[in-house]
């Protein structure tokens, strides 16, 4: 009758698992900031899409229509502007505007809501442009 010698299995070293580690947070981090520093692609919702009414756009302020991945502003009485509402520093989705500033969750980045310039970074680009028509109370993706 044969012995077998019962060896216990080795385990990791604490250097593979700390790199393991370490990896997988460095791909997780990556993965939830978003797609990166491109501003040419804006994720705005389909043309000719209803987006709402000029009085959903305070003055001074606008409205996030987050379905359709558009800000539109009222920097001024009467005059839209819509932007795309995708921060151009990491991707992340902008979800406020107050004092007109459209602000960023992630790094705190703001937009200017007069022309989607950087008030403050880390962004460097301000948000793209989108193209609307206001058609008497109606504001209608381009």
């Amino acid at each position: 009758m044969a012995s077998e010698s019962i060896h216990p299995a080795s385990a990791p070293s604490r250097r593979v698992v700390v790199a393991a580690v370490g990896a997988a947070g460095i791909a997780l981090t990556l993965n939830a900031c978003g797609s990166g520093d491109d501003s040419s692609s804006s994720n705005a919702g389909a043309a000719g899409s209803v987006l709402g009414k000029t009085s959903d756009i305070p003055e001074g302020g606008g409205k996030i229509f987050k379905d359709s991945g558009v800000v539109v502003t009222q920097p001024t009485a009467g005059q839209f502007k819509a932007f795309s509402s995708k921060c151009t520093h990491q991707g992340c989705a902008v979800t406020g505007i107050a004092d007109g500033v459209i602000t960023c969750p992630c790094h705190k980045s703001a937009f200017s809501v007069a022309d989607g310039s950087v008030k403050k970074g880390p962004a460097t680009q301000p948000l793209p442009e989108e193209k609307i028509t206001v058609s008497g109370d109606s504001i209608t993706l381009a």
